[in-house]
């Protein structure tokens, strides 16, 4: 069995805590959510130091490795998007498949220690975007239309991130 490809629209956690992993968009200072990246780095690394890490829970879930490749993609996606908003008048976001994206990039057949360095300087990169966005109220959307800000885009890949840790428990 494969992956069933994630079709949901995770924006609504913008507006209500998420009861798979306990985010609340409306706790987080994003002024520190780049600091917060950067602390689940040391986290992710354990987890890919773990044995199994390249095994998958069950056919349809993804492993360690493959949430872990995921991740130190979002970093370099959100810090690309928040660069965008920060350099362009309301830019749109091209559209990202995460799941085609673990497909063509090889997430299953990535090597664990690889990744384990590769998610600092992506975490770095989204930590740097964050530090310089002097306007939270830039604007920008993704291809389906779905509006953020650079605030609103901050917590929203945030949660991604939490959301991550909690699934693989690290």
């Amino acid at each position: 069995m494969t992956i069933i490809p994630d079709s949901k629209d995770w924006t609504w956690v913008l507006a209500e805590s998420c009861p798979e992993c306990g985010f609340d968009a409306s706790d987080v200072d994003v002024t520190r959510a780049g600091q917060q990246a950067l602390e689940m780095v040391p986290r992710w690394r354990a987890a890919l130091a773990r044995p199994d890490a390249a095994e998958r829970p069950d056919p349809s879930t993804w492993s360690v490795l493959e949430y872990a490749c995921h991740v130190r993609d979002v970093f370099l996606l959100f810090a690309e998007r928040l660069r965008l908003i920060r350099q362009q008048d309301a830019p749109e976001f091209a559209n990202w498949d995460q799941d085609a994206t673990a497909v063509q990039t090889g997430y299953a057949q990535q090597r664990p220690a690889d990744v384990a360095v590769e998610l600092s300087p992506a975490a770095e990169a989204f930590a740097a975007e964050i530090a310089a966005v002097q306007d939270w109220t830039r604007p920008g959307r993704r291809s389906n239309g779905s509006a953020f800000t650079a605030d609103s885009l901050t917590r929203y890949g945030l949660h991604d991130l939490v959301h991550h840790m909690v699934d693989v428990d690290a």
